[in-house]
């Protein structure tokens, strides 16, 4: 006790320095992933749009049948899907929380669904679980036009003015008619490079109009709305935005790729 006081005397007094040195502190960011999902978000709100959720285990009517997809389909088959006890499964896309909103609003509906969806796949460029989000929008007279103008609009919005948006046709059960949609490479400008493998183009997602059959098994009248859908793999989009090369790297947790991104 008295050589505690007798040092807090001479500390007191100046004569007695203590101290350690300052302990440096792990500053944590945001994931890429979640910059991008959040940033999507935000452009997707500023539009008018809800954003909503809904299960990752999921049934056979919410992710599959209630989208047209048929009973021989092979994303049905488990070497494509996850399935769990009970005839329930992993989500294979967020478009079961469409089928949900649906089942649960009336038109109009404008609404985004973002989230982890899983398939059995991994390399550099897919994972067995990854970050996708769909948008959807419902009312009268809803048209092609209004899907490539909403297009437009968010990737200008996200990427820059100049970038450059083209429409590929493309199949897919749950609309009709049904497109790809690219954007003019963000590493090279549209030039070619490894990243687009020359092409000029990055492929983002899919698209199309609600097909009448997906709005019958959620009870709303395909003679009186239309509506149009599409999706993207934020992963991916995070991908083109930091220059992040393997997909993989995402889920490593590697302290050393987390630190390319401070907050």
């Amino acid at each position: 006790v008295r050589a505690t006081a007798r040092c807090r005397a001479a500390i007191a007094s100046g004569g007695l320095d203590v101290g350690l040195p300052e302990r440096a502190f792990w500053r944590g960011s945001l994931h890429p992933v979640t910059r991008t999902r959040r940033e999507l978000e935000r452009i997707f709100r500023d539009l008018g749009y809800t954003v909503e959720s809904g299960p990752e285990v999921e049934d056979d009517f919410h992710n599959f049948e209630a989208l047209n997809l048929p009973p021989d389909h092979p994303a049905r088959d488990a070497t494509d899907t996850f399935y769990v006890e009970g005839g329930l499964l992993l989500r294979t896309h967020t478009s079961p929380v469409q089928i949900r909103t649906m089942r649960t609003r009336r038109p109009p509906i404008r609404m985004v669904c973002p989230g982890r969806v899983y398939r059995r796949d991994l390399d550099a460029t897919h994972l067995p679980m990854f970050h996708q989000l769909e948008a959807l929008v419902v009312d009268e007279g809803i048209s092609m036009a209004d899907l490539k103008g909403t297009i437009d609009v968010l990737w200008k919005r996200f990427f820059d003015e100049d970038v450059r948006i083209r429409f590929r046709p493309g199949y897919f059960p749950f609309v009709e008619p049904g497109c790809e949609y690219d954007v003019s490479c963000r590493v090279c400008g549209g030039r070619g490079c490894r990243a687009c493998k020359g092409t000029g183009w990055l492929e983002l997602g899919g698209a199309g109009m609600v097909h009448p059959a997906v709005f019958e098994a959620v009870g709303i009248d395909a003679e009186r709305y239309t509506g149009f859908a599409f999706g993207l793999g934020i992963d991916r989009i995070a991908m083109v935005r930091h220059g992040i090369e393997d997909l993989r790297m995402l889920m490593e947790n590697d302290v050393r790729f987390l630190a390319r991104f401070p907050a």
